[in-house]
Order: structure tokens, then sequence, then C-alpha cells
């Protein structure tokens, strides 16, 4: 039956890898040595550009923003990721007559997100870092954390509740029919 706990557990986990897209996942400040000001840069999953860095400066704002799309960082790997990962826990919701079906698509979604998360966390983060802080000639960036990049971590929990929700279901069905 698609009415399920675990079909509420793949919706919540779709939910998470799509707030991955509206939500950034870090963000990078560093001190600009020449000025009193302060350089801002965001990694989101969708590069958004900023106004013209060099207007910003020379009008001396107090936070000068750093676009991604001008720093030319691809961050498509993690988008293809990201997309697979939901897509996957929405046509897990639809395979309730198919329970093994369903575990398998979810587990392979599992591991899709365990590699989004490993990708995020130790290529993307460090990678866009190296690229801010190089094109700013600066060591030393103080990151934040944002909400895109915990959203990944609570969909793995998702889909683990839905992983052990499905294998419930298996087997009372397979109680069900030894019975018989």
């Amino acid at each position: 039956m698609i009415q399920r706990i675990q079909s509420f557990w793949l919706v919540l986990a779709a939910c998470c890898m799509a707030l991955c897209f509206m939500a950034p996942v870090a963000k990078y400040e560093l001190p600009l040595l020449t000025t009193q000001q302060t350089a801002e840069a965001r990694l989101d999953l969708l590069p958004q550009s900023n106004p013209d860095l060099l207007e910003q400066m020379t009008n001396l704002e107090p936070v000068v923003t750093f676009g991604q799309k001008e720093s030319g960082f691809a961050s498509w790997p993690l988008v293809v990721m990201a997309l697979l990962v939901a897509a996957m826990a929405v046509v897990a919701i639809f395979l309730y007559r198919n329970r093994v079906g369903q575990m398998r698509v979810v587990a392979v979604a599992f591991l899709l997100n365990v590699a989004y998360v490993f990708l995020l966390f130790f290529w993307a983060v460090d990678a866009y870092g190296k690229t801010v802080s190089q094109y700013f000639h600066v060591d030393g960036l103080d990151v934040s954390w944002y909400i895109g990049a915990y959203a990944p971590i609570v969909s793995l929990v998702f889909l683990v509740l839905a992983h052990r929700g499905i294998k419930k279901d298996e087997a009372k069905v397979r109680a069900a029919d030894r019975l018989r």
C-alpha cells in the first residue's frame, strides 16, 4: 500500500534533497587586507551570479559578495547526484507492490546519497574554498555550514528509516504466507 510509513520517509528524503537546491551549502568569509571590507562567497548547488565584484569594492560596500559563476567552479556532479537520489526516492514510493525492488532502489539511493555527502564535504567545499582563496590571494577562510550541507545527512536518516519500514512489511507478508 502506498500509505505506509516508508512512503512518508521517502517523501521526506526527497524533500531534503530538493532543499539542497534552495539553500546554500557553505559560506566563506575573509577580511580584505587592503580595505576594511569583508569578502563573502557562497557555495550553492546551482551557481548564482552576483553584482560586479570590482564595483562593490570601489563603492566600499562593507561586504563584498563573490559569485559562484565568476569562479568557474563546476558543481554539476553534485547536481546530478542530488537529482538521482531525489528521483529514486520518489520512484521507490510507487514500487510498493514490489517490496524487494523497492528495498533495492532505496539501498542504491542510500549509496548515492553517501557518495553525494562524501563529494560535498571532501571535494566541493575544499575545491571551492581554494578557488576563492586563489582569487583573493589569501590563505585561510572561515567556513560557515548552512542547511544545504545538513539536508543530505538528514535524507540519509530518512532513507534508512524507509528501508527498515519496507523490510518490516516484507517480513509481515512472508509470515502471513507461511501461515496459509
